[in-house]
C-alpha cells in the first residue's frame, strides 16, 4: 500500500473513533497529542486536526460523511463546513487521494456538465 494511502487510511481511522468512541472523543478534547501519537499521521494531517482545517483535511482525501461529523464536533456549522471543502480547494489545489480526488483541472468541464 502506498505512503499516502496508508496515511489517509489512519487519518480515516481516527475520524471515524472520534466520531463513534466515546471515551476518544473525550480524551482528543484533554490530550490532542496523545490521540494523535496512536496514529501513523504526517505533519501536514496532524497539523489539520489540531487546526480544525477542514478544506485542507478535505483535499488530504478523507471522505465527507466522516468529516462533516469531525466538523460538528469542532462546532463548525453546515454552511461553513460545505464553504471549507471549497476554499480547500481553492488555498491547498485539487483533493489528493481518496474517493473526492480530482482527475481533472478545478475549473476543467467534464461529461458535457
Amino acid at each position: 500500500m502506498c505512503r499516502g494511502c496508508m496515511s489517509l487510511y489512519q487519518l480515516s481511522k481516527l475520524l471515524y473513533n472520534l466520531n463513534r468512541d466515546v471515551a476518544v472523543k473525550a480524551q482528543f478534547r484533554v490530550d490532542q497529542d496523545g490521540v494523535l501519537a496512536a496514529y501513523r499521521l504526517s505533519d501536514e494531517e496532524r497539523r489539520a486536526l489540531i487546526e480544525s482545517d477542514i478544506g485542507l483535511l478535505y483535499v488530504l482525501g478523507v471522505n465527507g460523511q466522516i468529516l462533516m461529523h469531525f466538523a460538528a464536533l469542532c462546532g463548525i456549522e453546515w454552511h461553513d463546513y460545505l464553504q471549507q471543502m471549497r476554499d480547500g480547494v481553492k488555498r491547498y489545489g485539487p483533493v489528493r487521494a481518496g474517493i473526492y480526488a480530482m482527475t481533472t483541472a478545478i475549473d476543467e468541464k467534464v461529461a458535457g456538465v
